[in-house]
């Protein structure tokens, strides 16, 4: 049984092991190990978003929820990231700056449900949801993911710029236009 107040007290606890972002990953892989108890304690997804479920100073929980077909441009965190699917595929491209071009891919995995990554805070990737329905993961990062320095890059031209978190819930909002038209 998932229970959210129990799994956000255990990703504070994993705070302090020696390696807390392994630690935070230990549990995100046992929340997804049966995404029905997942899905049952947040509730089936109906709509793209970033849902809050704790921010802190030191940690942020997120049920994020991936619009169909939907795609996010690179990003970093700046703070490590634990990462599981309870429901649908995301396919994660990892990047890494280069002085030639400014940001070169390295190399493309896919999660689906049950499936749990960890992301070091140097970390870039990008994230497209390949699914024509959603996907839902949660998401728990080392620190504020709302109130960090953190950068994106155009995704064609792959220019950096700060990170806009309103971009990013535009982006949202759009797919969830594009799913309401769908329907």
């Amino acid at each position: 049984m998932f229970d959210i107040e129990k799994f956000i007290a255990d990703c504070t606890t994993a705070l302090d092991e020696t390696a807390p972002e392994m630690a935070a990953r230990e549990v995100v892989a046992a929340a997804v190990t049966d995404p029905a108890a997942v899905m049952k304690a947040l509730g089936e997804p109906t709509k793209a978003g970033l849902f809050t479920l704790h921010r802190s100073d030191k940690l942020t929980v997120l049920n994020l929820v991936w619009g169909p077909e939907m795609e996010l441009m690179p990003h970093d965190h700046a703070m490590w990231a634990a990462i599981g699917i309870y429901t649908g595929k995301e396919t994660n491209s990892f990047w890494r700056r280069s002085e030639e071009n400014g940001l070169e891919r390295l190399g493309t995995k896919d999660m689906e449900a049950k499936g749990a990554v960890w992301l070091g805070d140097s970390a870039i990737h990008s994230v497209r949801n390949p699914l024509t329905k959603l996907t839902g993961a949660l998401h728990v990062y080392g620190g504020d993911f709302f109130d960090a320095d953190r950068h994106e890059w155009d995704a064609e031209t792959l220019e950096e710029a700060p990170y806009d978190v309103e971009k990013t819930r535009r982006l949202f909002e759009e797919s969830n236009a594009r799913l309401a038209a769908a329907e």
